[in-house]
């Protein structure tokens, strides 16, 4: 799904938004993150926790679990945060880019050495998931895969301690789903990160029906020790930003299909009119239009009678002809890497 995109220029100066987990990645954190990056180098920041997860487990070191586990280390409320990969080269990659991460921040004075030294130090990467067994709080970033997901939470279900708290960073897959395959819905919660991690403020904190309030609670305070603003949402599809802007992408297919506008009148508009960065068919385009279908149709299957869910000729006819945007080098527009060309 959108990590994000209705944000201002001096943020995409710095990394290219993406739909589940598509970017360039961009390593500095915003100046709401615990370790600073004005001013100097800062101290390591150091507080008591409200939410009350001393240990942190972070599954999956992707693009999205990286950022998470790195940011959760250098908030310095964890006593200890495991990393866990069931495979050592994805763990090692993660590693790779935290490290990178980390160093460039160093680099750039916004992070002390011993700081550095000391936030990495607190990671602890493994392949062994029974090293998650005493985790106070579980983050889950695997791939958007609901078979995937289904063994990971059975496993993790039968590794944690009864009382771990469970929390998906998905952003397209129902959480009361996930909470089931768990074992303990009750303590299960979704945080949906934005992309990237390091730089993003915002984190959706999604409720189910079964949600303990008091874990919920927990979860919402825990992002904000760690630096996010957290916003309180209900399971629903897409939550807060994707359930408003994947349709406005639809929509404006819609009037490509119907010959309203032009692809580059569409995009102008929005982008001078309303004050995006990008209009919803360049943000397609760059997302990828594999992924939009994929949202797409999968929100009309489960939700059939919502008219803002729909499947465009356009989105479908291109996809099926391979012209996926950005990453198939025609879609909307013509690309040359992350170059945007012309209106096809």
């Amino acid at each position: 799904m959108i990590r994000s995109i209705l944000t201002r220029s001096p943020v995409l100066k710095g990394a290219a938004r993406g739909v589940g987990g598509s970017t360039l990645s961009c390593l500095e954190p915003n100046n709401s993150t615990t370790i600073g990056i004005s001013g100097g180098p800062k101290e390591f920041f150091s507080t008591s926790s409200k939410s009350g997860f001393d240990s942190l487990g972070v599954v999956g070191l992707g693009l999205m679990g990286h950022g998470i586990c790195q940011v959760a280390a250098g908030s310095g409320i964890h006593s200890s945060v495991v990393a866990f990969e069931p495979e050592q080269r994805f763990l090692d990659m993660g590693k790779e880019r935290i490290e990178k991460s980390v160093a460039k921040l160093v680099s750039k004075e916004k992070l002390t050495q011993n700081d550095a030294d000391r936030l990495l130090g607190n990671i602890t990467f493994t392949t062994d998931i029974s090293q998650l067994k005493d985790a106070d709080l579980v983050v889950e970033a695997v791939i958007e895969n609901l078979d995937l997901k289904e063994k990971v939470y059975d496993e993790l279900g039968s590794t944690c301690k009864p009382e771990t708290v469970f929390a998906s960073n998905t952003s397209s897959l129902s959480i009361a789903e996930m909470a089931a395959f768990s074992g303990r819905p009750e303590n299960f919660v979704g945080v949906h990160f934005f992309n990237p991690v390091q730089l993003m403020k915002l984190v959706e904190v999604i409720q189910t029906d079964q949600s303990d309030p008091a874990v919920f609670e927990r979860a919402f305070n825990w992002v904000h020790e760690i630096g996010k603003v957290p916003v309180k949402c209900r399971d629903t599809p897409g939550f807060i930003v994707n359930r408003l802007l994947v349709p406005n992408c639809l929509q404006a297919m819609q009037m490509v299909d119907r010959g309203d506008a032009t692809v580059h009148d569409i995009d102008i508009s929005m982008q001078l009119g309303a004050g995006v960065p990008m209009g919803p068919l360049h943000l397609s385009d760059y997302v990828g239009l594999d992924t939009m279908y994929n949202i797409a149709t999968g929100w009309v299957d489960k939700f059939p009678t919502e008219p803002a869910f729909v499947v465009p000729k356009c989105l479908e006819e291109k996809v099926k002809a391979g012209h996926l945007g950005r990453k198939s080098g025609t879609g909307f527009y013509k690309w040359d890497g992350d170059r945007r060309g012309d209106p096809v």
